[in-house]
């Protein structure tokens, strides 16, 4: 390659790409001398290129990161692939990140060459983007904290509010930050309660990092951050199991009975099996007065206390209700 403007920008396309390249690998990409390659490199140095050198007959060339980020080459995939992202970035549930994702997506599209521009265009305009779901988003530097404690394996502190306003201390060590749907959870070890737990980022405030590390725990039975996540919110993670026998046909049950109750089973035509856990007999009650159909309760023995304690403050409730005009509410 005789240009030494187009060698240039060739070889720092090559360098972008995370490994390492050898003096003869970049010379027999671009055609030309190892001492030229070695040129280059000076001069992308002299231009504010951070690129790391190692020696040895394993050594090679690598860009690393340095006091200002240098422009990106990228392909028309990774181009537009990068303008979806930050397109989608606007809209999504998570503070601090709105405006400045607008921002580089503004910068990226005055500098698409038209015909990237005209792809994108033609996504935008048959693409129907949903806003971001009610309720408060997560922060984003609470989220960046979060991720650097994970990957740090450190404890964590945090103030977490829960559905019904009651607020607590946690002492947790962070596993994995999780999206899901519009929100982002994190899965972590909690210590005062000995277990496994998912946190909604958007119910934590005070987020503090203790310095302190820890080894890294596995998750029970090997799964994976995600499925544990979408088991706790369907309701197949907790110490307490129950089975219930739902009197209604599986297809219907699928279809008005919410994931995270559990899972289902077919029975037979008239019937189904479900299954759900808690970590709690109390809150595994509460959950199963929710359900839109009659069913019977299989086990465990501690749940049908709870649920015979729901029923009697119901009874009882509806024995004091008083109609407006004073009169007793007919039975």
């Amino acid at each position: 390659m005789r240009d030494p403007s187009g060698r240039l920008l060739s070889l720092l396309s090559l360098l972008q790409s995370p490994r390492e390249w050898s003096g003869r690998e970049l010379a027999g990409r671009l055609d030309v001398t190892p001492r030229t390659i070695r040129r280059d490199i000076d001069r992308l140095r002299e231009l504010g290129y951070p690129v790391h050198a190692t020696q040895g007959n394993t050594g090679g060339y690598r860009l690393t990161s340095g006091a200002a980020m240098p422009p990106l080459l990228l392909d028309d995939d990774e181009a537009i692939a990068i303008a979806i992202g930050l397109r989608t970035a606007a809209t999504v549930a998570t503070t601090g990140i709105e405006d400045s994702s607008l921002r580089a997506l503004a910068k990226l599209e005055q500098v698409l060459p038209l015909r990237l521009r005209h792809r994108l265009k033609v996504l935008s305009e048959a693409a129907a983007t949903l806003p971001p779901g009610g309720g408060p988003a997560a922060d984003a530097e609470t989220l960046a904290s979060l991720a650097a404690a994970c990957v740090a394996h450190e404890k964590v502190r945090f103030a977490h509010t829960k559905r019904d306003g009651e607020t607590s201390r946690r002492l947790v060590e962070p596993h994995r930050l999780v999206p899901e749907g519009r929100r982002w959870y994190l899965v972590a070890y909690d210590e005062h309660k000995a277990g496994w737990r998912i946190f909604r980022v958007d119910r934590m405030n005070e987020v503090h990092r203790t310095g302190v590390r820890v080894p890294a725990r596995e998750l029970p039975g090997g799964v994976d951050a995600a499925t544990w996540v979408m088991n706790s919110l369907s309701g197949r993670t907790g110490s307490v199991r129950a089975r219930l026998l739902l009197h209604a046909p599986i297809a219907w049950a699928a279809e008005n009975v919410p994931p995270w109750q559990g899972s289902l089973e077919p029975v037979d035509d008239r019937s189904c099996l479900l299954r759900t856990y808690a970590d709690a007999p109390g809150y595994l009650a509460y959950r199963i007065t929710l359900l839109p159909v009659d069913y019977t309760l299989l086990d465990p023995p501690e749940v049908a206390e709870h649920l015979n304690a729901t029923v009697e403050r119901a009874a009882r409730a509806i024995r004091s209700f008083t109609a407006p005009h004073g009169e007793e509410n007919p039975k």
